[in-house]
């Protein structure tokens, strides 16, 4: 007597199909699991024999051997339960093997029979839609996740003994639906019209996501820097489905998905807490799931007070900021993660947060150095925009009129960004953040005054090629802003400006551009 039933387990974002094999034969009585299993699937074992028997169903005093392939993949978390249940039923003939032949079964099983949800639905069901299965049995409370993905009939267990009759067509449970939410991306609670002042902030902003260049505020405590941070996330462009989709299975794998609202379609924005451990940054852990960095996917990545992180933990961004992805290689397995974010982070100049200002700081040169050295220059390399936020005075924050909406700024952000994915269509990348060194004088044409200014600036400054570079695409952003197709000297200045802040703190110099 023998049975096969599909299932599907997590790697990384997405699922992979398994094939739970059952085989029931004459021999000394014994329950063996094989292929490659972690210790609670391995432990399935005794709570399915219970379950089983708690439900009316006796095992035969034979040898049973459960088989979970592909056995060289290692198989991990309690979704196999179910499967192994159905395929020891389907190898008794307590149900039909042709009503799972071409359906995808996933679920944990209590000791009293009961079916408990398990992570990772949506990317489970999105794998049984690309497999060509035309169902997916999943427990109860996961049906409202699964049925996100259309094309697929979703059964809602809720015990096993349900599941038997519903298999034997002594029941008949109806497909589960999904009523589309009425969310739109638009209903944020923050918006721009609510900073006031800052105005060359909000502009540096608006070039940051325009052309999704990194940025770090800088300025004392009380100039908005966090306010204007937590707003960016609403004048990025609304997700496409795609980028929903995506976004949605990061956030079901580490079981934060909220399915009574469909797939996610607000950009987040994630703001971890300086004391973050390494670990909760990158993702992986003895049952992997992504971090900071992979759930601010499509959003922002938002680091206030940046300097009291740990060095570290800083040194993990270097990677995905360039490569929009995380690959980690843990015990279990390796993992590759999504980490394509907008990066914004927001600093006090020094310990008291109100350097070069001498007459309210009293740190000391050494204090200041020994604050910033937190922050590696690799690190600042990455970063295309450094902004200085004032002081807000009395006037700016008693203004109430004339501050643009988030809809406002983000109708020109869309406008950039459709202007870059036209110029960009024959490429492997999207936005000018992301040109390629090879394809700089491509996209960044200049000509000889601009060059031989670039060269007098690259000198005063002392920029690392990295650097050079971020300088033109900043330029090409600003640029696209103003719906010119050739990068003037204008735009050089001001992408120059943005390098030169930080200079200001990290080296003790002023410069003028």
């Amino acid at each position: 007597m023998y049975s096969i039933i599909n299932t599907a387990i997590i790697k990384g974002i997405d699922s992979i199909p398994i094939h739970v094999e059952s085989d029931i034969s004459n021999g000394l009585p014994m329950f063996e699991m094989v292929g490659y299993l972690s210790a609670e699937v391995k432990e399935a074992k005794e709570r399915v024999k219970i379950a089983l028997k708690n439900s009316g169903f006796i095992l035969p005093h034979k040898r049973i051997t459960i088989n979970i392939t592909p056995a060289n993949i290692k198989k991990s978390g309690t979704g196999f339960d179910l499967p192994v249940a159905l395929g020891l039923l389907c190898a008794m003939e307590e149900i039909p093997q042709e009503r799972l032949n071409n359906a995808c079964v996933v679920g944990e099983i209590g000791l009293n029979g009961d079916i408990l949800p398990v992570r990772g639905i949506l990317s489970m069901a999105a794998m049984s839609k690309e497999m060509g299965y035309n169902t997916i049995m999943v427990p109860k409370d996961n049906a409202m996740e699964a049925s996100l993905v259309k094309g697929l009939d979703v059964i809602p267990l809720s015990s096993l003994n349900e599941t038997v009759q519903i298999l034997t067509g002594r029941i008949n449970i109806p497909v589960y639906k999904y009523e589309e939410s009425t969310e739109t991306a638009d209903d944020y609670l923050l918006d721009f019209k609510d900073v006031h002042g800052q105005n060359a902030v909000k502009r540096a902003c608006e070039i940051s996501v325009s052309g999704m260049h990194n940025l770090l505020m800088i300025g004392p405590p009380g100039s908005g820097k966090s306010m204007i941070a937590q707003r960016i996330p609403t004048i990025l462009p609304p997700l496409t489905k795609k980028e929903q989709m995506e976004l949605s299975k990061i956030y079901s794998v580490s079981g934060m998905l909220d399915a009574s609202k469909g797939l996610t379609t607000k950009r987040p924005c994630r703001m971890p807490h300086h004391t973050i451990t390494p670990q909760a940054l990158s993702g992986g852990g003895t049952y992997a799931k992504p971090g900071e960095i992979s759930l601010s996917h499509g959003g922002v990545l938002f680091l206030d007070e940046l300097p009291e992180f740990n060095k570290n933990t800083l040194e993990i961004l270097r990677q995905p900021m360039e490569e929009k992805c995380i690959h980690l290689v843990r015990m279990n397995g390796t993992y590759t993660y999504p980490a394509n974010f907008l990066f914004v982070a927001a600093m006090n100049p020094c310990k008291c947060g109100f350097y070069p200002d001498f007459n309210k700081c009293n740190c000391s040169a050494r204090s200041i150095k020994n604050y910033l050295s937190g922050i590696s220059q690799p690190l600042l390399d990455r970063i295309e925009i450094c902004i200085e936020a004032p002081r807000i005075s009395f006037e700016d924050l008693m203004g109430t009129k004339g501050e643009e909406t988030s809809a406002e700024i983000r109708e020109r952000v869309i406008k950039v960004h459709n202007i870059q994915r036209e110029r960009y269509k024959y490429e492997d990348f999207l936005f000018n953040s992301q040109i390629p060194s090879s394809k700089i004088d491509t996209y960044c044409p200049l000509s000889s005054e601009h060059k031989e200014y670039l060269k007098e600036i690259f000198k005063k400054l002392d920029l690392s090629a990295r650097s050079y570079f971020k300088i033109l695409k900043v330029a090409r952003t600003i640029a696209d802003l103003e719906g010119s197709d050739n990068i003037k000297m204008s735009h050089l200045s001001e992408a120059i400006c943005y390098r030169s802040a930080d200079k200001k703190y990290w080296e003790g110099g002023e410069y003028e551009v």
